[in-house]
């Protein structure tokens, strides 16, 4: 991959508490938090979690929706929920997160196959939402 390769950057999830839902990223979810301590001392907007070196999730709160008028017309649609994130992991990382899960507590969908995504087909799928009920997909290909 290249400098000039399209990335996704970055997902904004709207929460009622950027902390919390920091907390269960990492603890559930297994993502490493960024910028916690920063926004619980109020010197950020908000906390962040990383998925990859290249990719985070922003764990805005649903306060900062009226200020979100980056541009004209958008200040309506800040604050809405997306469908949901899909993360892709490798099998192990797959089979590791849902046991993690599970001791957490979280509800999860069965197990789903062949669902299509940006690398084709996946062999495996589920979905389990957060708490602030964002969902989230996580699948893996074959590897």
């Amino acid at each position: 991959m290249t400098n000039n390769t399209p990335r996704l950057d970055h997902v904004v999830l709207w929460v009622a508490d950027p902390v919390a839902a920091a907390g269960f990223y990492e603890a559930a979810v297994g993502l490493e938090p960024l910028r916690v301590a920063e926004f619980a001392e109020g010197k950020v907007s908000f906390p962040s979690v990383r998925v990859n070196e290249e990719t985070i999730l922003d764990l805005a709160p649903r306060t900062l929706a009226d200020r979100m008028k980056m541009l004209p017309g958008s200040a309506g649609s800040a604050g809405h929920p997306v469908n949901h994130v899909c993360l892709s992991l490798s099998a192990d990382a797959f089979d590791d997160l849902r046991s993690r899960l599970r001791r957490h507590g979280v509800t999860m969908t069965d197990i789903g196959h062949d669902s299509f995504g940006a690398r084709g087909r996946a062999t495996r799928n589920f979905y389990f939402r957060d708490l602030d009920d964002n969902v989230i997909e996580v699948r893996h290909y074959a590897e």
